[in-house]
């Protein structure tokens, strides 16, 4: 079981709750999410609570990530889009936070799961339509023809973009899911090969030199796996939320 590389993912109740037949239940899952959105609260409460015009490690930290977001969100979807601000720093805060308490040893990634990244995605797309719906009514579908395209190929490039949008979510999700659990996937692979060759006596040990290095240099791979992929989650909401502001992509 120590060196099985599914079992990390495994979901396990650790309150069971059953109401009308459904599964209600708490589950690791349900904490670590809890505890993500715990800890990235805490830390920006924390990090801005005392307020000074020479900023301290973590004020910087907060202020950083602040215009980093702020920032990005300008460039992708002008200053009307800074309205949803809020909701894209709260996406970017929980994916990275997530992704970096899958780090730790013994304690679960939720982001290594599809649901979890399929209901952030949805969440991000569903937002897209309905204010694109109210702030611009039948306008917001001008995205499904860009400007400028023949009148005799609108039906064909219409259709391609409808799926094109439509597979978002899709993208979105799996893009975060599978790069998560590949890379945990891989690294607990090789740490499974060291603690293998390692039981082995001397000439394991030899041989557990290399999937260590290997698991070393995995480990450093993965933390920077973690904040590309919250920046990328991030990155591209910026973009799909350009559509709902701009429809007609000015």
């Amino acid at each position: 079981m120590a060196n099985d590389p599914i079992h990390q993912f495994q979901i396990s109740r650790l309150v069971p709750i059953e109401i009308g037949g459904l599964d209600f239940s708490f589950t690791n899952s349900s904490l670590f999410m809890a505890l993500t959105v715990a800890t990235a609260g805490a830390f920006l409460f924390l990090s801005t609570s005392s307020r000074g015009l020479i900023p301290g490690r973590l004020q910087s930290i907060s202020e950083m990530s602040y215009e980093f977001i702020a920032g990005m969100l300008r460039d992708s979807a002008g200053s009307g889009g800074m309205k949803f601000f809020p909701m894209v720093f709260s996406l970017f805060m929980f994916v990275l936070v997530a992704n970096l308490f899958g780090m730790f040893p013994y304690f679960f990634t939720v982001t290594s799961h599809l649901i979890v990244t399929f209901m952030l995605a949805l969440f991000v797309i569903l937002t897209v339509i309905v204010y694109g719906l109210m702030k611009h009514g039948v306008g917001f579908f001008k995205i499904f023809v860009p400007s400028g395209v023949p009148t005799a190929i609108v039906p064909i490039v219409a259709l391609i973009e409808v799926i094109s949008f439509l597979s978002r979510p899709i993208s979105l999700s799996v893009r975060l899911f599978a790069n998560m659990l590949a890379g945990h996937i891989t690294l607990k692979v090789f740490a499974g090969f060291v603690a293998s060759l390692g039981a082995m006596g001397a000439v394991g040990i030899g041989g557990a030199i290399l999937p260590l290095a290997m698991t070393v240099a995995l480990t450093g791979l993965e933390f920077l796996v973690a904040f590309l992929q919250a920046y990328v989650f991030a990155v591209l909401t910026c973009m799909y939320l350009n559509d709902a502001v701009h429809p007609g992509g000015h």
